[in-house]
């Protein structure tokens, strides 16, 4: 699952910049559902939202290499 393309990883961080109350540029309908589809997203009256799983995918991501 940590297999995202860069368009989707971009929306991701920006769902999580959104999170923090952060403005962000409009997100991609494809990228949106993409991340809805893989549970890192979800549907909202704002627009999209990152999940916890979405979240935590960010997590592993900034770890660096062991």
């Amino acid at each position: 699952m940590d297999t995202l393309t860069t368009s989707q990883l971009h929306a991701l961080q920006n769902l999580a910049r959104k999170k923090t109350g952060e403005e962000v540029p409009f997100v991609k309908i494809g990228d949106a559902r993409a991340l809805t589809d893989l549970g890192l997203a979800e549907r909202s009256r704002e627009g999209w939202d990152i999940t916890g799983e979405g979240s935590a995918l960010l997590a592993r991501l900034a770890r660096p290499p062991e």
